[in-house]
């Protein structure tokens, strides 16, 4: 049983659904401030985060001994469940990876226990995390997909995104940009979603890891919930589905949705299960891109994080800067405030993992369709970027007959994508724009809103009418 009760960071309406929500990297785009108060190695253990009862994380000095690691483990009653030590960590000279440690003892007391002993790095828990809940496409044409519209579109929104003039434009997107989506799984075979689906070129189902990136069988991605190659298992995967739908949902194709770039392919990382999704999980999701891009060279421009909870973790902190080495968008969730719904300030209570300092991450706030901040969603004038569409997105959802299901959901989980879509619309107009330069461009593109205004570091929504 998981500790603490988080709330559920997507908020879901299904509405035409027939099924239904470290190393600190820096650089010219970070700006230092003041941490949250929970934002500390130390804080680990704020009121409400949730975490895996009976497990800690810890993380050993380089080249201490085994002889010499025992005791530290037999202070709190410890057996190792399993060594994190991904290609990509291994990569950045990390040797000896992350210990998943069982222990009886409360987690609160085994970490007081083992920080600040000599040969422990850092000892924390391991979090839990949960989803923050033109075209001829007829969603599009018959006025729902407002998330895409813009002044001149028709239909028009101006607090849309514009993504329809973008496209009037001839600009819609490459099928050499590719964004991993981590997440629930996505229904691949979705028919406004299989042609946008990734498949590894370096994998075939065989029964062998043929691209030596130690998952066997990749061809769309991993599950790392269930560590195995089913990256979609059914119906509980709306979350997901939903996510990619606005990311990428194929566009000019007569049925349902279109996402904001119409051509991309999408790397399903399942790391969510029905009981959310563990630290370790989340950084091995995170590994997979980095390492996919650097021993492949994979045109790999972003990660969409629509998920959060828990508190700071050093070891994802880390994870996230080696995808920022690899020039990797971490685009992130400002998360949906507190048991109330209500959203909160970030900058003074962190939300994770869109709290993270490092120059790769893009915070995400939601918009509603007449501009104002949406109320569940979390701002931050120093630690939340920019504000996009969030409430009432409509966008692919799994099925299981014949008839493809769309409906609408409300989160900063649906605001993230739409940035996440932009990201790689602009890689695909700016072939050579660097992570900095695309997150740059991004942020800069925005339009001023005055809902906006002191909650997020530009003041802006998204616009990408003018890649």
């Amino acid at each position: 049983m998981l500790k603490s009760v988080m709330n559920r960071l997507g908020m879901a309406t299904a509405v035409l659904a027939t099924g239904f929500l470290v190393s600190n990297c820096k650089s010219d785009l970070d700006i230092e401030t003041p941490k949250p108060a929970n934002a500390t190695a130390g804080a680990r253990l704020a009121t409400g985060e949730q975490y895996v009862p009976g497990e800690v994380l810890i993380k050993f000095t380089k080249g201490l001994s085994a002889v010499s690691r025992l005791p530290i483990l037999n202070l709190i009653g410890g057996t190792v469940a399993e060594t994190i030590l991904t290609k990509t960590m291994q990569d950045a000279g990390i040797s000896d990876g992350i210990l998943r440690v069982k222990t009886p003892k409360g987690i609160a007391e085994a970490l007081t226990l083992l920080n600040g002993l000599p040969g422990v790095e850092f000892a924390e828990p391991n979090f839990i995390y949960t989803h923050q809940a033109t075209s001829n496409d007829p969603l599009y044409t018959n006025g729902s997909l407002w998330g895409m519209y813009g002044p001149s579109t028709s239909p028009a929104n101006q607090f849309g995104t514009a993504a329809g003039t973008a496209w009037a434009n001839n600009k819609t997107g490459s099928s050499s940009v590719i964004v991993g989506i981590i997440d629930e799984g996505f229904m691949t075979t979705h028919a406004d979603l299989s042609a946008n689906a990734w498949v590894n070129p370096y994998e075939t189902v065989n029964g062998r890891d043929d691209d030596g990136n130690g998952y066997i069988d990749d061809v769309n991605g991993w599950d790392f919930a269930a560590n195995d190659a089913s990256v979609y298992d059914g119906t509980g995967d709306d979350h997901g589905t939903h996510v990619a739908g606005t990311i990428g949902a194929r566009g000019g194709n007569g049925a349902g949705v279109a996402g904001v770039c119409w051509n991309v392919k999408m790397i399903s990382l399942k790391f969510l299960g029905s009981s959310g999704g563990s630290t370790t999980a989340a950084i091995k999701a995170i590994d997979y891109l980095t390492d996919m891009k650097t021993r492949h060279g994979l045109n790999i421009v972003a990660s969409n994080n629509s998920w959060g909870g828990g508190g700071y973790s050093q070891a994802l902190e880390s994870a996230i800067g080696r995808a920022n080495n690899a020039g990797i968008l971490f685009v992130a969730a400002a998360g949906n405030g507190g048991v109330d719904g209500i959203g909160d300030n970030n900058d003074l209570v962190a939300n994770y993992p869109s709290n993270y300092s490092n120059a790769n991450v893009i915070a995400v706030a939601s918009i509603t369709s007449s501009g104002a901040l949406s109320s569940f969603s979390n701002y931050g004038a120093q630690t939340v970027d920019i504000g996009a569409p969030g409430s009432g997105i409509q966008s692919t959802l799994p099925y299981t007959g014949t008839t493809p299901a769309y409906g609408a959901y409300s989160g900063t989980s649906m605001a993230t994508p739409h940035v996440t879509g932009a990201v790689a619309l602009y890689k695909s107009i700016n072939t050579s724009a660097t992570a900095s330069q695309i997150k740059s461009a991004i942020l800069n593109a925005g339009v001023a809103t005055s809902s906006l205004s002191g909650k997020t570091v530009t003041g802006d929504r998204l616009r990408v009418s003018s890649f």
